[in-house]
């Protein structure tokens, strides 16, 4: 926890809050499950902390203060509507050979989001693999199973390692609440196993190689090297359709019927999603050159792949990576 400001020193300025930002926009991400909602949280949050900066009296930490301006914006976005989810959470799996569904509107899914605005920079590359592992997608998705003050409770104790009595002034209860919050979300959350995925570490040699055997499978569309690379039970989700496949089968047959306009796709990196590989796939474009289809977010475990995910809202999803809106080889 940060030092406490007492009261008597000079008032904080705007400055001073700039530097929680990125840790405050993890800890909304996590709350709500997208990126764009939680950097509007967190935007909100310091302009209520801004304006409200000549009655801060010091009498708690900054960080705290500004902790708790957070948690209420996010608790007041929450109110009244569903969990975000994957479209494993909907219902069972489908077959390649069916049709696509109707899209569904954005507020249901869970969306992926850079490293870069989730993590603060740390000295400590454990400290950074515990952050990464703790916004995996299928944690987030986890977390989402949760009410409001159960997620932030565990989120702030399991995750942020806040103290008991921390977090219970944080929420302005007691510590026995606290206690008893953590004890109720562990359990839902062990209901809903986030599954095992190892975490995206860029400097690793063999991830590294593995992923450039990914590229080059995809890219030549050879489905038999694609499918060495997949775990037996491989899932693959495309939101914002709800249906969702597993096994390496029911995706080689998907490549070949539906989804045959992958064929000739340029797959770029994106950067690390959630602690996970992720790249930018370009289709080729009737009209010349490659147009965006989807950002791809790999989850792996035991040096397979476990989860194919491609989000397809290229129009938001892509610039938020960095990634331009069209290719040309």
């Amino acid at each position: 926890m940060a030092e406490s400001i007492t009261t008597g020193r000079q008032a904080p300025s705007f400055e001073d809050l700039e530097p929680y930002r990125s840790e405050l926009t993890g800890y909304a991400y996590r709350l709500l499950g997208s990126p764009f909602e939680a950097e509007d949280a967190v935007q909100e949050s310091m302009v209520r902390a801004w304006r409200a900066l000549d009655r801060f009296e010091g009498r708690s930490a900054l960080r705290t203060w500004l902790y708790r301006i957070t948690t209420n914006v996010c608790f007041d976005m929450l109110k009244g509507r569903d969990r975000r989810a994957r479209p494993m959470d909907l219902g069972p799996a489908s077959s390649a050979d069916t049709m696509l569904p109707a899209p569904l509107p954005e507020i249901t899914w869970l969306e992926p989001a850079p490293d870069g605005i989730l993590l603060p920079a740390g000295p400590d590359p454990a400290d950074v693999a515990v952050s990464r592992d703790s916004v995996r997608l299928a944690f987030v998705a986890a977390l989402q199973h949760l009410p409001s003050r159960q997620r932030a409770v565990l989120i702030l104790r399991d995750v942020l390692r806040w103290q008991a009595n921390e977090v219970a002034e944080l929420l302005d209860t007691t510590v026995a609440s606290v206690n008893s919050a953590l004890q109720r979300a562990r359990a839902t959350l062990a209901e809903h196993s986030p599954g095992e995925s190892d975490p995206h570490r860029p400097l690793d040699d063999d991830q590294r190689a593995f992923l450039h055997r990914y590229v080059d499978a995809f890219e030549r569309y050879d489905l038999d090297a694609l499918v060495e690379l997949l775990h037996e039970d491989v899932v693959q989700s495309m939101p914002p359709y709800g249906m969702w496949l597993r096994g390496p089968e029911q995706v080689t047959r998907f490549f070949l019927g539906t989804g045959i306009g992958c064929r000739g796709s340029v797959v770029v990196p994106a950067g690390p999603a959630n602690g996970l590989p992720a790249f930018g796939q370009y289709k080729p474009d009737p009209g010349g050159g490659h147009a965006p289809w989807a950002l791809q977010v790999l989850e792996m475990s035991g040096g397979s792949i476990t989860g194919l995910n491609f989000f397809l809202d290229t129009e938001r999803l892509f610039p938020l990576f960095g990634l331009p809106l069209s290719y040309e080889k």
